[in-house]
């Protein structure tokens, strides 16, 4: 199928799994796909059939965010502006490929999560470690109470991928059932419309005829009908052709 594909309909599959990556997600969602096509070349209609709707990247990036947030990664070197490094001539990529041959694959992950080991060792206070504390533990065990930690400060109530970044996402990442799902429509779309290739507009058909999913909640937080943006994209190309 994905031979039938456009260089611009690959490109926006290609985005998705950039998107996701850099929102730390490890899948490939229609919300994804959403947010790809969306941030489709200027030329595609059906990109400016959604900005004419005032749907944007950055309002359905805020959307996926808000519902169902951004894993956080340990490198510190996602948070850079490459553009704006590029400019001058450093190569984050590169940075990073130089680290990792010399250190070893996630280098940047282990020394970070080492240096969060030794700040957590030298902040916890002196009364809960030593011979004391030991017998103490020792104590609880041999009355089979349950360990409880004698620090007093409460645990965090966040969830443990947010306590405990990993590294991005790297390689392959695998599309949901419901992506796929998309994908697949997206060739129906096609075929109904009597075209022999896929494009951003099939691709996008698609997502605005899946009647569950994360595609038509983002559209909804938006305040757009899925139904209206169908019938303009379809009356655009209608237009072109």
């Amino acid at each position: 199928m994905f031979e039938r594909f456009t260089d611009n309909a690959r490109n926006v599959v290609f985005q998705a799994q950039e998107g996701a990556r850099r929102l730390g997600h490890t899948y490939i969602g229609c919300e994804h796909l959403l947010l790809a096509a969306a941030s489709a070349a200027d030329g595609e209609p059906a990109g400016a059939v959604l900005r004419e709707h005032g749907i944007t990247p950055e309002l359905i990036r805020a959307e996926i965010v808000h519902m169902i947030g951004h894993r956080p990664t340990s490198d510190p070197l996602s948070g850079l502006d490459s553009e704006a490094l590029a400019a001058i001539g450093i190569d984050l990529d590169v940075v990073r490929a130089r680290i990792e041959a010399a250190f070893g694959p996630d280098a940047i992950h282990r020394a970070i999560m080492a240096h969060r080991r030794d700040t957590a060792a030298r902040r916890r206070p002196a009364w809960s470690k030593g011979p004391v504390a030991e017998l103490t533990r020792r104590w609880r065990r041999r009355r089979g109470r349950r360990h409880i930690p004698l620090s007093p400060r409460p645990a965090l109530a966040r969830p443990l991928h947010l306590l405990h970044p990993g590294p991005p996402p790297r390689g392959h990442i695998p599309f949901t059932p419901r992506a796929k799902k998309s994908l697949a429509l997206s060739l129906r779309e096609a075929e109904a419309l009597h075209d022999n290739y896929i494009g951003v507009q099939h691709l996008l058909l698609a997502q605005l005829a899946m009647k569950d999913g994360m595609s038509p909640r983002i559209l909804s937080a938006l305040g757009v009908s899925g139904e209206s943006l169908r019938a303009d994209i379809l009356a655009r190309y209608r237009k072109a052709s």
